[in-house]
């Protein structure tokens, strides 16, 4: 069957399609229903369900005989060090600190914040809570005080599971007192944290409530899976929100495990036993489904990497890690490659190492400009799927079913929706548009198993927020257009659609081409308000490693190029070289950032901000053009 039948198929029944998916997984209680209709909007799947989710990642695979695969690889060019888990070794161990757990009194619908760096610890954490039917919180490690804080207030967490440190390249960053900092700061405090202690910082104990990780383990029973209801939460994942109250999505247990297992081989086109790489980090949506859960449930081999793109030693990092694991399918974002890109234009690295295992490269996080994927599958000679999808639904919305039929890549487009996804493409009243028309992006209710049924703690947040724009829809809060053949495109983010003396234009469109010019690594376009137009585009560019031409005739040249490409509605008339963009540190763009500088507003920083340092240099370049006056 091609995609064209699953995905009419599912569109015909879509309960008997995911109850179809539903019987890879191991119930307790088997589903008798998929789907259960709320009322106002709120769906739930499977609720009549019971299961466990650490059964189905890890006890499972040691039953049937596969315990001495390996489950996963800590591979962290920081340390020098790679480390082996099999599935055997990761039951005991994942019973093993459950056990401690319940001992200390976690028990099923607790919540427990996990606040680690990349480090396989930091899946067993994961796994132990979901062995308990506790409900787990991973905070991206590193993250300020502050932040925490604000998470562990919403969360209410019983327990904080967290290290002595993380490592960049060249530092050590001291994850205790940003612990300790948070829980002063914090309205709700703790029962007990669990630290695991690394030997690049032995982080000091507070006696009584902090526990080491191995110490506390010692003579604790190994604890048995806990049996919970398909709708039970398997976790809360904090996305930041536009108030600066950060969003707590909640992941419901069942339906995340049904889909996860589903798109390993429809999607990524993986078979269990072969090793699967999503190069990202725990603390983002991406290290949930494709670093811990997907990867695991479907019984593959993942990669925990500890280390960059670039530096860590050099931009080769990724074809040594491909080649030494026998890599199948590998998934990292847009940014990372342009990294590479930078470092390496020609694809000289990827010369040295073997990667005749590796079947196809997936992007996402933000959108994959041509150039980079061009550049990509010129170096490696693979295929290169971009995929779209947010923290709120957990897994694709529109991408390449490559283990159900290769289609066509048109590069530009993350492909076709996936089973399960109703997109549509809307006007501002909520209306459906033509083919080739930009709009909303929206999709018809009900969202598919493991999407978000909910905010945690905040159900008039989620319906203001996703369903009260265009009722009976799910607002993705991105901007795009179908075309003829089905194949969704994403220009912007709806912010990012910019209003030029009346006419839509995509932010996203200029910066496709600004990328293509031959001196340009990366670049972002954002709108700044102008009292003639309403708004106008500015681009921001950085160069490819070794450029030595004048900055002022680059720059002119981007302009000219847009208007050659976009034409003279565009209005495109600034540009700027920069040395580097602000980002967060899962590599998003801080667009909504560097308009406010822009504009001279007032702005809080954000969180996930990768370096504060940045915004004073796109502040100078500004000025430069004559904008970023300073807030009145």
């Amino acid at each position: 069957m091609g995609y064209r039948d699953v995905y009419e198929g599912w569109k015909a029944d879509p309960e008997t399609f995911w109850l179809e998916q539903a019987q890879a997984i191991d119930w307790d209680e088997a589903p008798r229903k998929a789907l259960f209709d709320r009322g106002g909007g709120l769906y739930e799947w499977f609720a009549d369900a019971r299961v466990n989710t650490c059964w189905n990642a890890v006890d499972r695979h040691v039953e049937a005989g596969r315990g001495d695969q390996v489950a996963i690889i800590h591979d962290s060019p920081i340390t020098g060090t790679i480390t082996k888990i099999t599935y055997a070794e990761l039951q005991s161990r994942v019973a093993a600190l459950a056990g401690a757990l319940k001992a200390k009194g976690i028990e099923k619908g607790d919540r427990v914040i996990i606040y680690m760096p990349m480090v396989a610890e930091a899946l067993e954490a994961m796994l132990a809570c979901a062995r308990l039917g506790a409900v787990h919180s991973v905070v991206f490690g590193g993250f300020a005080s502050n932040e925490l804080a604000v998470r562990i207030d919403d969360a209410q967490p019983k327990a904080i599971i967290a290290a002595s440190c993380g490592l960049e390249p060249g530092r050590v960053v001291h994850y205790k007192p940003l612990l300790d900092g948070a829980i002063e700061m914090a309205a709700h405090k703790p029962d007990f944290t669990v630290i695991l202690q690394r030997e690049q910082e032995v982080a000091d104990l507070i006696p009584g409530r902090d526990f080491d990780w191995h110490a506390m383990q010692e003579g604790a029973d190994p604890a048995a899976c806990v049996s919970v209801e398909g709708n039970h939460p398997a976790y809360i994942l904090y996305t930041s929100g536009t108030t600066g109250q950060p969003k707590g999505v909640v992941r419901p247990t069942a339906g995340h495990l049904v889909a996860l297992n589903w798109t390993m081989k429809a999607i990524y086109n993986v078979n269990p036993g072969e090793t699967f790489w999503a190069a990202s980090d725990v603390g983002w949506v991406v290290g949930h489904s494709y670093i811990c859960y997907a990867p695991l449930i479907h019984g593959n081999t993942t990669i925990v990497f500890e280390g960059k793109p670039v530096g860590t030693p050099d931009a080769g990092t990724f074809w040594r890690v491909i080649e030494e694991h026998g890599v199948t399918s590998f998934f990292t974002a847009p940014t990372a490659f342009r990294a590479v890109k930078r470092e390496d234009p020609k694809g000289e690295f990827v010369k040295k190492y073997d990667l005749s295992k590796l079947r196809a490269i997936y992007l996402a996080g933000e959108r994959a400009d041509p150039d980079t994927i061009e550049w990509a599958q010129a170096v490696t000679g693979k295929p290169i799927y971009d995929h779209w999808w947010q923290t709120e639904t957990g897994w694709t919305i529109a991408g390449m079913p490559a283990g159900i039929e290769e289609l066509p890549v048109k590069i530009g487009s993350p492909s076709v929706p996936m089973p399960g996804y109703d997109v549509q493409i809307l006007d501002e009243a909520g209306h459906p548009v033509a083919p080739g028309t930009l709009g909303a992006i929206a999709v018809k209710l009900p969202l598919p198993p493991g999407t978000l049924p909910t905010l945690w703690n905040a159900e008039d947040r989620f319906k203001k927020s996703y369903l009260k724009h265009f009722p009976g829809y799910y607002e993705t809060g991105d901007a795009g257009m179908i075309d003829e053949d089905g194949y969704l495109y994403i220009m912007a983010r709806t912010d990012d659609v910019i209003n030029v003396a009346g006419h839509r234009l995509s932010t996203g469109g200029m910066e496709e081409v600004l990328a293509a010019h031959p001196d340009v690594a990366e670049c972002a376009v954002i709108g700044v308000t102008d009292a003639l137009k309403g708004q106008l585009p500015m681009g921001f560019v950085c160069l490819t490693t070794g450029v030595n031409r004048p900055h002022d005739e680059i720059a002119k040249e981007c302009v000219k190029l847009v208007r050659e490409k976009i034409g003279p509605v565009a209005a495109f008339k600034l540009c700027v070289v920069v040395d580097r963009l602000p980002k967060t540190r899962s590599g998003k763009i801080l667009r909504a950032t560097m308009v406010k500088i822009a504009d001279g507003e007032p702005f809080k920083m954000p969180a996930t901000i990768d370096d504060p340092a940045i915004l004073d240099e796109i502040r100078t370049a500004l000025q430069t053009l004559g904008y970023a006056k300073e807030p009145a």
